[in-house]
């Protein structure tokens, strides 16, 4: 390990959007999607190497144009449809880790959707790992005062998630035990020892909490893409 290459950032990119085709490179208030997620990154100022997993030439294209790396393609069985974003992570960590010789700490995980982030909560994700050996992965998550529902084994009942939200409280209410979305798309950083064993996030973890509305997008849809530019000309990306 050296002390220049010590944080990984991959960002998972791949060619075949079916809800939304090329999104990753769809323009978006003057700049295409996946700008948004290496310039944060970068702004970020904690990782020393910024990869795109892609199997698209022409994202590969406009990634290296907004400075980031594309080392290798990403090979057909990990760009399907049903490919799971663990094993993706995994081969950028290790393909990466053997053509440079590198051996990084620390691997953040940024999803190209996911766009309104600030650079702040990379930061803090990455500096949390530093500051305690304990934490395996910390990640953003989006505080939530909503009471929410799952079906009960046989899926023929219902019951709330936490027995007290029974009795309806304020938003204001101090006794009110939250929930927390997790959101490791808009910024997640993990052991690169997880990743290299096929894990997004690990069981002792830190949350970096968010109460923004706008990371409640997710542009997967000309819908999400129509919204998230709205937003972004009204207010802006988190900063």
């Amino acid at each position: 390990m050296t002390e220049t290459h010590d944080v990984i950032c991959i960002i998972p990119a791949r060619g075949g959007s079916k809800g939304l085709p090329g999104k990753n490179v769809k323009p978006l208030s003057g700049k295409p999607l996946i700008a948004y997620s290496i310039e944060a990154a970068r702004k970020s100022g904690v990782c020393d190497d910024i990869v795109i997993s892609t199997d698209s030439e022409e994202i590969a294209s406009v990634a290296r144009a907004y400075g980031g790396l594309v080392p290798f393609m990403r090979p057909a069985e990990l760009s399907t449809d049903s490919a799971l974003t663990e094993p993706v992570l995994t081969h950028a960590l290790i393909s990466v880790e053997q053509a440079f010789g590198y051996h990084y700490s620390i691997a953040v995980f940024l999803q190209p959707t996911d766009i309104f982030r600030s650079p702040s909560w990379i930061r803090s994700a990455v500096e949390a790992l530093r500051a305690n050996p304990d934490i395996e992965s910390a990640f953003s998550a989006n505080e939530t005062k909503k009471n929410f529902w799952v079906r009960e084994g046989n899926g023929t009942s219902w019951r709330r998630v936490l027995p007290e939200m029974a009795s309806y409280m304020s938003r204001q209410n101090p006794h009110r035990r939250l929930l927390y979305r997790e959101d490791t798309g808009l910024a997640c950083a993990s052991r690169a020892s997880l990743v290299r064993a096929g894990r997004r996030i690990g069981d002792r973890v830190e949350l970096i909490i968010n109460n923004d509305f706008r990371t409640g997008i997710d542009i997967h849809t000309a819908f999400d893409h129509w919204l998230a530019e709205q937003v972004i000309e009204k207010w802006g990306v988190p900063e």
